[in-house]
């Protein structure tokens, strides 16, 4: 199939938080529903350089061309859409310099570095301390495949050269005759190999190519510790314009999020109450399928953008405490739609768990719990709460092995308060089989902490 021409009208997504009508279908939780390959944006293809030969570096010239500022993008109703971040939607044509070209072995004799803590001064973030300290951790990568092509952004993770982003970056590059390039802060660019993907949490790792000695590897820190207004800094490609950097507070901790993928050319029919659904990083032909993540996700009001997905969000400490993933908008047009400070990260203590999963495996594990669930109230200690309403318990599963039965309303784990099915589905996936969580039930007003031995998903 040929390449949409930018006037085409792109697919509407799906609206994964539409509100119920009628009644509502239970969503399982014995099997995490992982995502396709995000959907396809119509606008220009981008002009994008790419390595002649594996594992060599060189240098970028310091020219741009023209920025390409017709982007066309998902149309949604005025509520807005909720977008995936991956890929710049109008990118530039990049000059090449005359300068000389260097193997990724002529820096032999430097040595790899981690990147510090920054102190703060007081209750202020010293960002241009964290900023000059944190970027040459951050890469672009371009992304190649058989009939997409597209950027995003990653972040390296260990000095063997093991760079963490996202799923829906690099999803084009699997399988086919395209590939993946890693431009690094200083401009030298390398090749890339996938080492593993997570299509349940949107997680990735990739590896560099004969990687140099003198990488810049991220701290990661701990998630648990954020707090709403704590500020935070994020730093990618959005547009293109690799090593971007923009500041901002946590605005909310624990968003239930949920993103999907359709392959459906035709417009879906909008819903005036969904803000949620996904921007394809990558222009080209589609995959079948239409599954969703669901990530607990950092709220941030942080100028983020297509072409941020993948990319880290720092602390005042400049530890990476998540992934930027996705934003919400507003608009449906191409000269409004961006941020309007409503930005999502997949959490640090997630990411990690992913990322060591994938390095090591090339897989990641996720738990079950084993009941069927949907979003319900109910009445406890003279108030009503929101929670998850167990529709279905699955024999011999996790939850009927710990005690949870039909018609519970499950409004906690391990003290994480739930209030949605997707809530309690994000919360969930963190952990991996064989991990024990306490689950707080509500039963017949009272409500009770079942200490419960979650599943393996691949058992």
């Amino acid at each position: 199939m040929s390449h949409p021409t930018p006037d085409e009208q792109p697919t509407r997504p799906s609206n994964p938080f539409a509100a119920p009508t009628g009644r509502q279908t239970p969503t399982s939780m014995t099997a995490p529903q992982p995502p396709i390959a995000p959907q396809t944006p119509q606008a220009p293809q981008p002009m994008m350089t790419t390595n002649t030969s594996r594992g060599r570096a060189r240098s970028k010239g310091p020219g741009w061309g023209a920025l390409i500022v017709a982007m066309v993008v998902t149309a949604l109703v005025t509520a807005g859409g909720f977008w995936g971040i991956g890929g710049a939607l109008g990118l530039f044509s990049h000059a090449e310099s005359s300068g000389s070209t260097a193997h990724s072995s002529s820096s032999t004799s430097s040595t790899t570095q981690t990147v510090p803590k920054v102190p703060t001064s007081g209750e202020s973030a010293n960002w241009q301390a964290v900023a000059k300290a944190v970027s040459p951790a951050v890469v672009t990568i371009s992304v190649v495949g058989q009939n997409a092509s597209g950027v995003g952004s990653g972040v390296i993770y260990d000095a063997k050269g093991d760079i963490v982003t996202n799923y829906h970056v690099i999803s084009k590059a699997i399988g086919s005759k395209g590939g993946l390039s890693v431009t690094l802060a200083d401009g030298r660019i390398y090749d890339a190999e996938i080492v593993g993907y997570d299509q349940t949490t949107d997680l990735a790792v990739i590896k560099l190519v004969n990687a140099p000695s003198d990488l810049t590897v991220a701290s990661f820190g701990s998630s648990k510790d954020l707090a709403v207004g704590q500020q935070v800094m994020a730093i990618g490609a959005p547009l293109g314009l690799s090593n971007t950097v923009t500041t901002g507070i946590v605005s909310a901790l624990n968003r239930p999020v949920e993103v999907s993928a359709r392959e459906e050319r035709e417009p879906q029919e909008p819903n005036p109450l969904d803000p949620f659904n996904q921007l394809p990083n990558l222009r080209g032909q589609q995959q079948a399928g239409s599954e969703s993540v669901i990530t607990n996700a950092i709220q941030v009001d942080a100028s983020i953008n297509p072409g941020n997905s993948g990319g880290p969000l720092f602390n005042a400490n400049g530890a990476v405490i998540g992934i930027n993933s996705s934003i919400a908008s507003m608009s449906s047009t191409s000269s409004e739609a961006g941020s309007i400070g409503l930005g999502f990260a997949i959490p640090a203590d997630l990411v990690t768990s992913v990322a060591d999963q994938l390095i090591a495996n090339g897989t990641a594990d996720h738990a079950v719990l084993g009941v069927s669930i949907t979003t319900g109230e109910v009445d406890v200690d003279g108030a009503t709460k929101a929670g998850a309403k167990v529709a279905q318990v699955s024999p011999g599963g996790a939850a009927a092995a710990a005690g949870i039965r039909e018609g519970d309303v499950i409004v906690a784990v391990n003290g994480s308060e739930v209030s949605s099915a997707k809530q309690l589905t994000g919360y969930i996936r963190r952990y991996k089989g064989g991990d024990e969580v306490s689950v707080s039930v509500v039963r017949d007003g009272k409500v009770e902490d079942i200490k419960t031995t979650l599943q393996s998903q691949s058992r």
